[in-house]
């Protein structure tokens, strides 16, 4: 399956801590209110507001998950082959039209909707792939840390690409002593001896609680809240680890730095106009 990289320049800011403090962001847990969710059972949503999360969600089988596999193979090939990396595959939904698909993807939406409400907003698509026999870590952190949203009603949509598993680096939760209640927890800038893919990290979360590994079959999906703790290992095993994020809040949080430039309405109105709802891009 034929593919091409596209150059986007997006419009979107990334802000300082500084400047996120300015905002008087709202960064308090906000539960499900869902009584009667169509796709997932009522065991799921008391699950994600008691832990943060929910995993082992099927969505593709593997002929479908398959397919898209494929297609990522050679978009990766031609990102690594134009100096990017395998981490560098970010706002996917404003430059792939395959991504957009899976963004907007009914089944996916479906799950979203029982957990967020009926108006939902997709804002984010951003590949995290790990080559086989990378050191590269992802340190705990809470998205809503460093996002410029508010109030903090954003989940992400984990979908596996590959298999994801314990040796070769899959998500972990902080989830026992429920990290979502906490708020918003101080972190500091990592260190580059700390090989982190992200600048962000909150020291001493495992202090907080155990960790539980988020191992999903390729096609399977794992949900959590904006302000769960998470992170990754590294992944020493000969086996490449692909995920998708794609990033889902409620219509009625606002977004700051252009980030509303990226917002798609996924699922009903957005009632108060803030994001800019772009068009599905012609490329695949």
């Amino acid at each position: 399956m034929a593919t091409q990289s596209v150059t986007y320049k997006t419009d979107k800011i990334m802000p300082t801590w500084e400047q996120l403090a300015e905002m008087g962001r709202d960064l308090q847990f906000h539960p499900s209110v869902t009584e009667q969710p169509k796709v997932l059972t009522q065991e799921q949503v008391t699950d994600f507001n008691r832990g943060g999360y929910i995993k082992g969600i099927p969505i593709f089988d593997a002929t479908e998950i398959g397919e898209h596999r494929q297609y990522f193979d050679t978009l990766l090939a031609n990102v690594l082959s134009e100096g990017g990396s395998s981490y560098s595959i970010i706002s996917a939904h404003m430059k792939y039209g395959k991504v957009y698909d899976l963004l907007t993807h009914p089944k996916i939406v479906a799950c979203v909707k029982d957990l967020i409400g009926e108006d939902v907003i997709g804002w984010g698509a951003h590949y995290f792939c790990k080559m086989p026999h990378d050191s590269k870590t992802v340190g705990w952190h809470q998205d809503a840390g460093y996002w410029p949203l508010t109030p903090s009603k954003t989940v992400t949509v984990w979908l596996a690409i590959d298999d994801a598993s314990v040796e070769n680096g899959a998500m972990r939760f902080i989830t026992v002593s429920r990290s979502h209640h906490l708020g918003h927890l101080t972190a500091r800038h990592s260190e580059p001896d700390e090989n982190s893919v992200l600048g962000q990290i909150v020291e001493n979360a495992e202090e907080l609680g155990e960790s539980v590994d988020v191992e999903l079959k390729a096609g399977e999906i794992s949900i959590h809240t904006d302000l769960l703790l998470h992170g990754s290992n590294a992944n020493p095993s000969p086996k490449r680890r692909c995920g998708l994020t794609l990033r889902y809040c409620a219509s009625d949080v606002r977004a700051s730095f252009r980030w509303d430039r990226e917002g798609v309405v996924v699922s009903g109105k957005d009632k108060n106009g803030h994001w800019r709802n772009p068009p599905r891009p012609a490329v695949d």
